[in-house]
């Protein structure tokens, strides 16, 4: 008895997963840290790579600059985080500590 309902809920739950569509939603999977990162290239986000790029800059208050595009399948979008030109880390931490601490 134990057997059969485990062979039940076997197939239950891979029966599910196996059905699940692969490609129901697209993720464009952006990849990087506070320095920049890069994007994988798809037809799709050629007209929202700049904005998805912002997005993860800003994460770290930082803004986006675009340091290459290849624009094939299995190529990618680099993009660089950088502070704005008028960013004073001495200013922006005055009477304040580093974050962390």
């Amino acid at each position: 008895m134990r057997t059969k309902l485990c062979l039940v809920l076997l197939a239950l739950f891979g029966s599910s997963w196996f059905a699940s569509p692969a490609g129901a939603g697209w993720w464009y999977g952006q990849y990087g840290n506070d320095t920049g990162g890069y994007i994988p290239w798809s037809p799709e986000i050629r007209p929202i790579y700049r904005d998805i790029a912002a997005q993860h800059c800003a994460q770290y208050f930082k803004v986006a600059r675009i340091t290459s595009v290849h624009p094939w399948y299995g190529d990618y979008v680099g993009f660089a985080c950088a502070f704005t030109r008028d960013y004073d880390p001495t200013k922006a931490w005055y009477g304040r500590s580093a974050p962390g601490y």
